[in-house]
């Protein structure tokens, strides 16, 4: 028995929360281990979906525990709102089937304000965040000065916390020629909402131990994809946090020889938002059609995402870095009227050919893809569940994408809906 890892491989957008959903059917505990409510999941369950962004995909289904770890960044009051509104679709959130760790920090109205003003001054440069206070928040817990889940257990300490933080923020602001934030006001906010937060609040670390020993199955589900990794992807263009699966232990307080099976969601081709290098981006009928097909729009903002051919030297890089075990490929089905289909196998730069992503933003920009070109299948895979029912083409293009990027396919999506999974190998029985 196996505790299975869940992360993006590429920009993130993958299909994670089906694929997600369709493990927590075996999984009894399921944990979020970092970014925060810039990260959506779409989950569709008897036809009935559901758009997550802070919550674990477990909450939707009954006898899991969820979890949020003390690697992901929490606004309370966007938790709050996010809890009353899947109880209106019949979703219960308590104390027994959901936690949150004592020590993860809190997303204040600052942070999402200081967001959308570094944004609004980025001008070409903007990296293209969410605006939902991420980055100035994990800012302030590296600063060591964050606001964090157990000090509203305290109000006289809780006084104390922010005197600290708003020392800084409130002279950034006066820079700025901004409106500062009384510490009164906001203390005042904090601890109405106080109680409603606090009855989440757990040990978490100390929690999993004994679920641990129990023997229990725990689910890690990652955020957003390793390509927008701060440490390892198209750095600037990235989010706040570590979105590899080492992040799994250090974000929710387990040991990484707790970690088992390491499972990469793969979209069948890749799709980016925001801004950022894009090597393999089509800008013609072929990327609209892409997005049309493939509904891409993400699921916090609605924003268009940009579609291009499969990467398959950013997948392999990918997968190298973060010691993937399987990949669940995705949307297969959103290719089935193409005549031809590509996948990236090289790079061109300055006229040399390389088999990597260059750290440099500049070279990342200019970087050419080099192809290798399949025939289509022009037929329909949507809904397949058994390998063998695939076109023959359909196959041709996935053993050949398994094989370059060195990582074995353990499960094809066919479908938004959980059913329509082709299961090669499952994570948890391996």
């Amino acid at each position: 028995m196996r505790n299975v890892v869940v992360v993006g491989s590429q920009w993130g957008d993958e299909g994670k929360g089906k694929i997600v959903d369709w493990l927590s059917s075996e999984a009894d505990i399921v944990v979020r281990f970092q970014g925060g409510h810039n990260a959506g999941h779409t989950l569709v369950i008897d036809k009935k979906v559901f758009k997550l962004r802070l919550l674990p995909s477990g909450i939707v289904r009954k006898g899991k525990i969820s979890i949020l770890g003390n690697g992901v960044v929490i606004d309370p009051w966007a938790l709050l709102d996010e809890i009353e509104e899947i109880k209106k679709q019949g979703i219960n959130v308590t104390p027994e089937n959901f936690m949150i760790s004592e020590t993860a920090s809190l997303i204040l109205p600052f942070h999402q304000e200081m967001d959308e003003i570094r944004e609004d001054a980025a001008g070409k440069e903007k990296i293209g965040t969410t605006r939902r206070g991420i980055g100035p928040c994990y800012e302030d817990k590296v600063g060591r000065r964050s606001i964090r889940v157990m000090d509203l257990r305290s109000e006289s300490n809780l006084d104390v916390r922010l005197e600290n933080v708003l020392l800084h923020h409130n002279a950034i602001r006066k820079g700025l020629k901004k409106k500062v934030y009384k510490k009164n006001d906001l203390k005042k906010k904090l601890m109405k909402i106080a109680p409603e937060i606090l009855k989440f609040a757990k040990p978490v670390w100390l929690k999993l131990d004994d679920f641990k020993k129990e023997r229990k199955k725990i689910l890690f589900e990652g955020a957003q994809g390793i390509l927008l990794d701060v440490d390892h992807g198209t750095y600037p263009y990235v989010t706040s946090s570590n979105t590899v699966p080492a992040m799994a232990a250090t974000g929710s307080g387990s040991g990484p020889d707790k970690i088992g099976y390491i499972l990469g969601i793969t979209k069948a081709y890749t799709t980016r938002v925001g801004s950022g290098p894009f090597p393999t981006e089509l800008k013609n009928k072929i990327g609209e059609n892409l997005g049309k097909r493939g509904k891409e729009f993400g699921t916090v903002t609605a924003r268009k995402r940009r579609c291009g051919w499969f990467d398959g030297v950013l997948v392999r890089q990918t997968i190298k870095i973060s010691g993937i075990n399987g990949i669940a490929l995705t949307k297969l089905d959103v290719l089935d009227e193409l005549d031809e289909i590509k996948m990236c196998i090289e790079y061109e730069l300055n006229g040399k050919k390389i088999n990597y992503l260059p750290a440099a933003s500049e070279d990342q920009f200019n970087i050419k893809p080099i192809y290798k070109s399949f025939p289509g299948w022009k037929t329909k895979t949507k809904g397949i569940r058994n390998i063998a029912d695939l076109p023959e083409n359909a196959k041709k293009y996935i053993y050949s994408l398994e094989d370059f990027i060195g990582a074995k396919i353990s499960s094809i999506s066919t479908s938004p809906e959980r059913e329509d999974t082709i299961l090669v190998e499952d994570p948890f029985k391996i």
